[in-house]
C-alpha cells in the first residue's frame, strides 16, 4: 500500500480549521503530499466580548478572514532503521498558492454587525503564496488507517496587507483620526490531527 487520503483538524490561535490530503509514497522514507484546507484567521489586537445576551462583540473589526491553502509538500521520515513502525517521527515541509477572503464584518451604513454566511456572500478575494515547515508522528500500523499528530509554522505573507481592525481613539488627543491595522501575515503555528486511510 503506497497511497494515502485523509482529513487534517487544524488548531491555532486564530481558530479552527479543516484540510484534505493525500499522500504518494516515493520511497520508505520519503513521501510526496497535496494539502487543500480552509481555516480562520484573525487580528491578533482582537478582543471579543460577550454581551449580557450572549452576543459577540469585536469593538473596531473590520473584516473576518478566512485562510484557504493549496499546498504541495514532501514528507521525510526519520530515524526509520532505528525506531519501532509503531511510532513513525518525520519532518515536512510544503508550498503553494494561497487565497484569503476578507468579509466584511460590520454594515458601514448602519454600523451593525453583518450575520456571519451572510459577510461570506460580501467576501473580496486576494491572493498570495505561502508555505509552512514542521515536524510531527504518525502512530500505530499504516495497514488501512493513518494517525497522527504534527505541528507546522505557516508562512502566509500578503503584500500590503489587508485592512482587519481599527484601533481605539487616543485617550490623549480624541481629535486625532483613528489607525486602521492591516493584517500583513495569515500565517503562524498550528497544531494539526491527522485522520485518513492508506491504500
Amino acid at each position: 500500500m503506497h497511497d494515502a487520503w485523509g482529513v487534517d483538524i487544524l488548531l491555532s490561535n486564530n481558530g479552527f480549521g479543516l484540510a484534505g490530503f493525500y499522500r504518494r509514497e516515493f520511497s520508505r522514507d520519503l513521501f510526496g503530499t497535496i494539502t487543500l484546507g480552509i481555516a480562520e484567521s484573525k487580528d491578533d489586537n482582537e478582543v471579543e466580548i460577550i454581551t449580557y445576551w450572549g452576543e459577540s462583540i469585536i469593538f473596531g473589526k473590520i473584516n473576518r478572514f478566512l485562510f484557504i491553502p493549496l499546498y504541495a509538500g514532501v514528507q521525510y521520515r526519520l530515524f526509520a532503521d532505528d525506531i519501532t513502525d509503531s511510532f513513525r517521527p518525520y519532518v515536512n515541509a510544503g508550498f503553494g498558492p494561497s487565497l484569503i477572503l476578507a468579509a466584511p464584518y460590520v454594515d458601514q451604513t448602519t454600523g451593525e454587525t453583518i450575520e456571519y454566511f451572510r459577510s461570506l456572500g460580501l467576501a473580496r478575494a486576494h491572493y498570495t503564496v505561502g508555505g509552512y515547515v514542521g515536524f510531527g508522528a504518525f502512530f500505530g500500523t499504516d495497514m488501512g488507517s493513518l494517525s497522527g499528530i504534527n505541528i507546522r509554522y505557516y508562512f502566509v505573507p500578503v503584500a500590503g496587507g489587508i485592512p482587519s481592525l481599527m484601533q481605539a481613539p487616543s485617550l490623549i488627543d480624541p481629535n486625532r483620526p483613528r489607525q486602521v491595522n492591516r493584517k500583513k501575515d495569515f500565517g503562524g503555528f498550528f497544531i494539526t490531527i491527522n485522520l485518513g486511510s492508506v491504500f
